[in-house]
């Protein structure tokens, strides 16, 4: 029977762990040894920490693990409204204001940090095999694995949040004397070592597949997968001065992500199904069910009881005429971005109209956004076609369409469940969230190829993303002749955006091209905007439009007739036929209009985003700091005692 992997919510889901041990580890500081003497409690362990990692993470656009917050989602193209690290009238220099990530001081008591998670696995790695040494060999190499695995994914996103931080692959007593434990702060190169030498691990010891009883854990395969997530980002400009002159650390990830395609796709993985539909369906199959696309995802559940972890994308970004607390609206930077169907630009030359801007776009537009006629389902859909607009009276004064107040023409549906009941507001969905797709992976070893100026090996993995959701193949699937490796890393980026749109990635892409801006700090190299000709991101805003019915009115909506004929069906045989008569409803019914409050505001003045190069690494906090004095303080940021940070990150 063939598996998926996943990484499961196992503490509250499975059922080998006792129903009391989360509330008798809130009762201790330290571990005993019975939980070596059976594996059921030395599973409860690896449990805990899954549960620790992962309890969290319960919408698609959060990320690191142990917080899964969505803040890093709200800084780029896809979702409006001012950040503090993207307000052009703030400026984060001191150690005070820097990231709280990385946690205080390691203390005899439980706290739900990075380095306390990190402690967790050292205890388990180290102990397993000296007083679980009567427990089987095989159960005690998957249960090391399972460690190694969750202690690299943690060092990664400190690495991805701070650069180099101090490695520590063994227990430590806390103490204000013993100087072996004061470790610094490795470099980027040393932490990207000790994250492949556990990754390796981890593939070594795991399963290629787990049996039923089983279903949840991390395999071989998604070892090997993160390995080409964490030297990809080893390899991209924001650590890695050289990548534009070396192929050292492209070869090597193109490499790792060879290998865990070779991996996964022999363990039955690859792209899921062959049809914009089952794009759809595959963020929704029901009932934490097998996925060829998951190489990681969160099992989650209809469980409405307090322990019960449910998925809250969906309750975020359903319609109040949908039983939902109010959509997510598109930018119209994010309208604009999607490919038209035969997967060229959206460029007025190939046809594209900002205004009806649904006619002819990529396939995945339509599972990603919905918008006024369109049809949008859930259990309960009396009325399944989406309406939201406005309109306005004599005196000025706005109504609005089914009580939808959206401030633009297309709202976000990707990764919703058209069966989901709107039950409190579509709390109790139950989609698992895939944290690694297949297609990201192939996406890696296009951006790998790309960098390596094999221009032809980037396009044909491109290729295989759009031939999966039915963009035909004439002119390299709408990418045209990519004229050198610049052309072909943007056309990656540009996939990436489109593809993994609203599932957290687009943050970390942005940050490790650097593509706020040309500006770096003194030390560091940069020009990865230029040379790649994108725009800056600093100095653009997220805008929204009304979509609004153009002649005044009563209070009455001057649509409720006229619009009951109008729905267009993405499954249709006949959909576009359908967009073409919704298009002439658009141009004969409304305009866009702009909100009185801008999408980009600070105290509702209008905004342009402005993210200072100091940001892409952040600094260590004043109370870490003090805490810890032999560490350095990050370049472009001050130290506890306001002295300027030399930890450089770029080698």
């Amino acid at each position: 029977m063939k598996k998926y992997i996943t990484i499961a919510l196992l503490a509250v889901l499975g059922t080998s762990c006792s129903d009391n041990f989360l509330e008798e580890k809130k009762n201790y500081g330290s571990v005993d040894d019975s939980f070596y003497e059976s594996q059921e409690r030395a599973t409860a362990y690896i449990n805990n920490v899954y549960f620790d990692y992962y309890s969290a993470f319960k919408s698609p656009g959060q990320s690191l693990v142990g917080s899964f917050a969505d803040t890093y989602s709200k800084m780029t193209e896809e979702i409006g409204g001012i950040q503090p690290l993207i307000n052009p009238t703030l400026t984060y220099t001191n150690a005070a204001d820097a990231s709280g990530y990385y946690g205080g001081k390691l203390e005899d008591k439980i706290n739900n940090v990075p380095y306390n998670r990190i402690r967790d696995c050292n205890a388990f790695i180290a102990d397993i095999d000296v007083k679980g040494a009567s427990l089987d060999k095989t159960f005690r190499d998957q249960a090391k694995g399972q460690l190694y695995y969750l202690r690299a994914v943690q060092y990664f996103d400190l690495m991805r949040v701070y650069g180099g931080v101090p490695i520590v692959t063994e227990i430590q007593t806390p103490s204000t004397d013993d100087q072996s434990i004061k470790l610094p702060r490795a470099t980027v190169t040393e932490v990207v070592a000790q994250i492949v030498k556990d990754l390796d691990m981890a593939a070594s010891l795991l399963p290629r597949n787990w049996n039923s009883a089983d279903y949840g854990r991390v395999t071989k395969g998604a070892a090997l997968a993160v390995k080409s997530r964490v030297l990809l980002t080893y390899a991209s400009p924001l650590f890695n001065k050289s990548w534009d002159s070396s192929n050292e650390r492209w070869n090597a990830a193109l490499q790792a992500g060879l290998a865990a395609e070779t991996e996964l796709s022999g363990a039955g993985y690859g792209l899921y199904g062959n049809s914009a539909k089952d794009w759809q369906n595959m963020f929704a199959l029901g009932n934490n069910a097998f996925c060829s696309e998951a190489i990681t995802v969160q099992l989650l559940g209809t469980n409405t009881t307090n322990l019960g972890m449910s998925n809250s994308w969906e309750k975020a970004i359903r319609l109040i005429s949908q039983g939902g607390t109010g959509a997510m609206e598109a930018p119209k930077e994010m309208i604009d971005l999607f490919p038209m169907a035969n997967g060229s630009r959206p460029t007025s030359a190939n046809g594209y109209d900002a205004f009806t801007f649904f006619v002819n776009r990529d396939p995945r537009f339509y599972r990603t956004f919905a918008f006024s006629g369109v049809k949008w389902d859930y259990k309960e859909s009396v009325k399944p076609v989406v309406w939201a607009y406005r309109w306005l009276d004599a005196s000025k004064k706005a109504y609005y369409s089914d009580s939808n107040n959206e401030t633009s023409p297309a709202l976000v549906r990707k990764m919703t469940d058209v069966t989901v009941t709107n039950a409190s507001s579509f709390q109790y969905s139950g989609n698992d969230i895939m944290e690694y797709r297949y297609a990201e992976l192939l996406l890696n070893i296009a951006e790998c190829y790309a960098a390596l100026g094999q221009t032809g090996n980037a396009v044909a993995y491109l290729g295989r993303i759009r031939n999966r959701v039915g963009i035909p193949s004439a002119n390299n699937y709408g990418i045209g002749t990519l004229a050198d490796k610049y052309a072909a890393i943007e056309a990656v980026l540009y996939e990436r955006r489109v593809e993994l749109a609203y599932e957290g990635k687009r943050y970390w892409d942005v940050q490790r091209w650097m593509l706020y801006d040309n500006v770096t700090l003194p030390g560091t190299t940069g020009g990865t905007v230029s040379k790649l000709g994108l725009t800056p991101i600093n100095g653009t805003q997220r805008t929204g439009n009304y979509l609004q019915y153009k002649n005044p009115a009563t209070s009455a909506d001057p649509l409720a007739s006229a619009r009951a004929s109008i729905s267009a069906d993405p499954d249709a045989a006949n959909f576009q036929t359908q967009l073409a008569a919704l298009a002439t409803f658009y141009n004969d019914n409304f305009v866009l209009a702009a909100p009185p409050t801008p999408m980009d505001n600070v105290n509702n003045a209008a905004v342009k985003i402005k993210f200072n190069p100091n940001y892409y690494i952040m600094g260590l906090q004043t109370a870490v700091l003090t805490q810890n004095p032999w560490l350095k303080q990050t370049i472009g940021w001050t130290d506890a005692s306001g002295g300027t940070g030399d930890y450089n990150y770029q080698e």
